[in-house]
């Protein structure tokens, strides 16, 4: 799978050291309903007004997939009591599916498994996989890495059980939007350093993985829609309070995976956003994947902004460039 560098997109590697001169406008069926819903916020306002901003964005019900779903509560060794939702695909054959294990975004402080049900169950139907949703430890009432070990437990308990809920244990893959593609990024290290579950792929939807805040785009995209610096600075100081972030060549692989080593990891898919201050983040996961020879796929959505795959059930641009994801997802699972 070769990386992706189209030419309508961000070109790829000397962009990233260089402002974009001339880029496109974001979607205006999303600019409209960003405007309507305002979501910025500060470490001031406190952890509870944003999660109430983001418990706002609601998909209409009537727009989503009707699956067959079950919440569950699971563990592994010392940790017992990790919630999970897990979606079956509405497909004809309910044995010896892949299974993806998703790790929702929101700063590892916000986010739950209600706020990111509709892009669970587009994993389950796009992939026609079993997902597996985890409701990990949130910041700041548990700061990293509390969230870092309810997601490793999980991956672990898909790992032995995965036969249980008619799954494949051969074709298991991680995914995760923003904060959840750290996440992602993260358990495909520690899944290839502890013996498993061996993974078939990673899909790292506007992921940080780098922590390098000098990358052009935190400069171009410091008042962007979603995902300002503002709100960065707020995601930070909650789940790494005690952690100096300044210099990232110093962050553990655990919280900076782009620190880690690459060699060996799973294929990845890596959807990054024009107008996204993680752009540039993404990219170079992307770059240093290729290098360390992991086959990546990378696309830079040029009329997107972060967290687009969460309004692909309304706005068709979202949908489409979703889809690219979901699909790749779909062919490393099932190929």
């Amino acid at each position: 799978m070769p990386l992706y560098t189209p030419s309508d997109d961000v070109a790829y590697g000397e962009a990233m050291t260089e402002p974009t001169t001339s880029r496109a406008e974001i979607d205006p069926f999303l600019k409209m309903l960003l405007d309507a819903v305002p979501m910025t916020f500060s470490a001031e306002e406190g952890v509870e007004v944003a999660r109430a901003r983001m418990a706002q964005l609601k998909a209409p019900p009537e727009l989503l997939p009707d699956l067959r779903i079950e919440d569950r509560t699971v563990g592994y060794g010392e940790l017992t009591d990790i919630p999970v939702r897990i979606y079956w695909p509405p497909v004809a054959a309910q044995e010896n599916l892949p299974v993806v294990v998703f790790y929702h975004g929101g700063g590892w402080s916000l986010g739950s498994l209600d706020t990111h049900d509709p892009l669970a169950r587009a994993h389950a139907v796009g992939a026609e996989a079993i997902v597996v949703s985890v409701d990990y430890r949130l910041a700041p009432e548990h700061p990293f890495p509390a969230g870092i070990e309810d997601s490793w437990a999980a991956l672990r308990w898909v790992g032995e059980h995965a036969a249980e809920l008619g799954g494949d244990p051969n074709r298991i893959a991680v995914a995760g939007d923003s904060a959840g593609g750290n996440i992602s990024a993260v358990m495909a290290q520690l899944a290839r350093d502890n013996g498993g579950p061996p993974l078939a792929f990673q899909l790292l939807w506007y992921p940080t993985c780098i922590g390098d805040i000098t990358l052009p785009s935190f400069t171009e995209n410091a008042n962007a829609y979603i995902l300002d610096l503002e709100v960065i600075g707020a995601f930070l100081t909650w789940y790494v309070p005690d952690v100096d972030v300044n210099d990232y060549t110093k962050l553990p692989a655990t919280l900076a995976p782009g620190n880690g080593n690459l060699t060996g990891l799973a294929p990845a898919y890596i959807g990054t956003a024009e107008h996204d201050p993680l752009r540039d983040d993404g990219a170079r996961y992307a770059e240093l994947l290729q290098a360390a020879g992991v086959p990546v796929e990378w696309h830079n959505e040029m009329n997107m902004v972060h967290g687009y795959a969460s309004f692909a059930v309304v706005v068709p641009a979202a949908a489409e460039a979703t889809n690219r994801g979901l699909a790749a997802l779909n062919k490393a699972l099932h190929s």
